[in-house]
C-alpha cells in the first residue's frame, strides 16, 4: 500500500524514492511485523488464556513430562503470526503483484483451516480435530487453486516446468500436470511443518531460516541481472515475494519471543499449516521446489520419521523409533528439550547453507 501511495512522489522526494527498492521495503516489512507482534502479543496471549481455560489438549501417549510442563498453555498463537504477517505485507509490498496475493491468500486459507482444527480440539478437549481426509482435501483444493494462479502469472515455458538445482540446463516440462505438483509441494510443506511443531520454538526458527533463504532467492530470481549472472531461471515480478518473506521473518521472530521455552503460547495448527503452506507456495513461485526440500530438510526428516514409523508398525507390529515424529524419539531417550531444539536449529542452519550453495554451483 505504501509503495503505491509514495510512487507518484518518488521523483520529487528522495525519501519516497526509497520505497522503490525491494531491499528497503523488505527491511521495513520485517521490522513492522516484529513491532506488531510485540504490541499485540501480550494482550492477545492474556485473552487466549482467559478463553482457553485448560489450554491446548496434550497427547496422553506423548512424553510424560508434557502433561506436567505444557498443560494449560494456550494455542492458536498462529493468529498472532498471521496478523503481523498480513499487516506488514499489505503495508510494504507492491499490491499490484499477483504473486503476493496468491501466496498471502493461500497462507491465510491454510491458517483458517488450522484455526477450525484448533477450535474443534479445544471444544472437544482432546487432540482430535478435523478428520485427516477432510483436512487434506481442503489443503489440496486451496493448494491447487494457488498453483494454477501462480502458473497463470508466469511466462511460458518456465511456468509449467520443474527446474533442478546445480544442473543449470535441466528443466522438466510438466505441462498441465505442474499445478498438481505445485499443490503437492504446498500440501507436503504445510503438513511437514505441522508435524515438526511439537516442542517450544522447534518449528518457528527453521521456518524463519527457510524464509530468509527464500527471501534472497526471490530477490535474485526476480532480478534479471542477478538471475542471468547466477544462471537462474528469471521469473519477472517474483522479487516482490522477498517483502513477504521478510514480513514472515519479523512475524516469526515476534512469535518466538513468546514461544521461547517455556512457551507462553503455542502456534497450533493455525500457525503451522499456514507457515508450511506459505513456504511451499513461495518455492513454487520462485521455481525452487527441490531447494525447499533441501533448506527445509528438517521438516522432511520429521515427516519421513512418521511415515517410516507407521509403515513399519503396520507391517511388523514393532516401532523403528521410540516415538514419532523424530523429536519425540529423542525426548523418550532422555534428551532435554532445549538440547533437541537447539541441535535441530543448528541442522536447519546447515541445510540452509547447503541450499544457498546450489545458487552458485552450476
Amino acid at each position: 500500500m505504501l509503495y503505491s501511495l509514495t510512487r507518484p512522489f518518488a521523483d520529487s522526494f528522495i525519501l519516497f524514492n526509497l520505497f522503490r527498492y525491494i531491499t528497503f521495503r523488505s527491511g521495513a516489512a520485517c521490522l513492522t511485523a516484529l513491532v506488531v507482534s510485540f504490541l499485540i502479543g501480550p494482550t492477545f496471549i492474556r485473552w487466549l488464556k482467559r478463553v482457553q481455560r485448560n489450554g491446548q489438549p496434550i497427547r496422553l501417549d506423548g512424553p510424560e513430562r508434557h502433561l506436567l510442563e505444557k498443560k494449560g498453555t494456550p494455542t492458536m498463537g498462529g493468529v498472532l503470526i498471521l496478523t503481523a504477517l498480513s499487516v506488514s505485507t499489505l503495508l510494504w509490498a507492491d499490491l499490484r503483484s499477483g504473486y503476493v496475493w496468491a501466496v498471502l491468500l493461500l497462507t491465510l486459507g491454510y491458517g483458517a483451516l488450522g484455526f477450525v482444527d484448533d477450535y474443534i480440539k479445544l471444544s472437544k478437549a482432546n487432540v482430535r480435530g478435523l478428520s485427516g481426509h477432510g483436512k487434506l482435501a481442503v489443503q489440496a483444493l486451496l493448494g491447487f487453486g494457488a498453483a494454477v494462479w501462480i502458473v497463470a502469472l508466469m511466462p511460458a515455458p518456465i511456468a509449467t516446468s520443474l527446474t533442478f538445482p546445480v544442473v543449470k540446463d535441466l528443466v522438466l516440462p510438466l505441462g498441465a500436470f505442474f499445478p498438481v505438483l505445485g499443490m503437492l509441494v504446498m500440501l507436503g510443506s504445510s503438513n511437514a511443518v505441522n508435524l515438526t511443531d511439537g516442542l517450544d520454538g522447534l518449528a518457528i526458527v527453521p521456518t524463519i531460516i527457510c524464509a530468509g533463504v527464500f527471501a534472497l532467492i526471490a530477490y535474485l530470481v526476480g532480478n534479471r541481472v542477478f538471475a542471468d549472472y547466477l544462471q537462474l531461471n528469471h521469473v519477472p515480478g517474483v522479487g516482490e515475494l522477498a517483502v513477504f518473506c521478510a514480513a514472515l521473518i519479523g512475524a516469526g521472530l515476534g512469535f518466538l519471543w513468546f514461544n521461547a521455552p517455556p512457551a507462553a503460547v503455542f502456534m497450533g495448527d493455525t500457525g503451522s499449516l499456514a507457515l508450511g503452506g506459505a513456504l511451499g507456495a513461495i518455492a513454487v513461485a520462485v521455481k525452487h521446489e527441490i531447494v525447499l526440500a533441501i533448506v527445509g530438510g528438517l521438516f522432511v526428516v520429521e515427516t519421513v520419521s512418521v511415515i517410516v514409523q507407521v509403515f513399519w508398525f503396520k507391517r511388523t507390529g514393532r516401532r523403528v523409533f521410540l516415538m514419532a515424529p523424530l523429536h519425540h524419539h529423542f525426548e523418550k531417550k532422555g534428551w532435554a528439550e532445549p538440547t533437541i531444539v537447539i541441535r535441530f536449529w543448528i541442522i536447519s542452519m546447515i541445510l540452509a547453507l547447503v541450499g544457498l550453495a546450489t545458487l552458485k554451483i552450476r
